[in-house]
């Protein structure tokens, strides 16, 4: 799981390991509450925030006239993640009920140090508060991806981790589980530079 960037499926490593699938999903479940950190590291300097949607497209009927386009971006019944990262530093992600400002202000402030750094966003009037408080710039995607130094290309790599695990490995998530996939993801990001990410985690484990 530490060395599979794009996560692995509890059938399949079930099947390397000649053990049941129900076995393997037990101690994958308790690999990521060891992932979930507890400790409350403050992001600092430039950081991007963004939210994110994940879930699969709905079956297509046998109709042609009964396929209905799906909803896209905010307003989709798909499980909503916010996120946070530094630039070449670290990631924080959880889920979320709800993409209003409220929800995000209270996501910034517990995640994110605001003495010294600046806060890049998209435009999304979610974010319209985080001025009051803190150094914000603002990428207008209707118009550009990035603007100089002014985008948010990070989190959207990382987010493009996190759905290709979903695609490509789990494609499904129980709601009660979401959170430990995500912070799996995290995890995995944030020691990518480790050389030896296994014995971090064991350290962790028993520390």
């Amino acid at each position: 799981m530490v060395n599979a960037k794009k996560s692995l499926s509890s059938c399949q490593l079930a099947r390397d390991l000649d053990v049941r699938q129900q076995t393997v999903w037990y101690m994958q479940t308790r690999i990521r509450v060891a992932m979930v950190n507890r400790e409350r590291h403050l992001l600092q300097g430039i950081i991007e925030a963004d939210e994110t949607y994940l879930g699969g497209k709905p079956r297509k009927g046998n109709r042609r006239e009964d396929d209905k386009p799906a909803k896209k971006g905010r307003g989709t019944a798909k499980r909503l993640i916010v996120g946070a990262v530094e630039r070449g530093g670290r990631v924080t992600a959880r889920t979320a009920a709800k993409v209003h400002g409220k929800t995000l202000l209270k996501f910034i402030k517990d995640n994110v140090e605001p003495a010294g750094s600046l806060l890049m966003t998209d435009e999304w009037k979610g974010y319209g508060g985080v001025k009051n408080f803190m150094q914000h710039a603002v990428i207008n995607h209707s118009t550009a991806y990035a603007e100089g130094s002014v985008h948010t290309n990070t989190i959207e790599g990382f987010w493009s981790l996190l759905k290709r695990a979903w695609y490509g490995s789990h494609h499904h998530y129980g709601v009660p589980y979401t959170l430990l996939y995500v912070a799996e993801a995290c995890w995995k990001y944030n020691e990518r530079k480790n050389v030896d990410p296994f014995s971090t985690f064991l350290r962790g484990c028993f520390a």
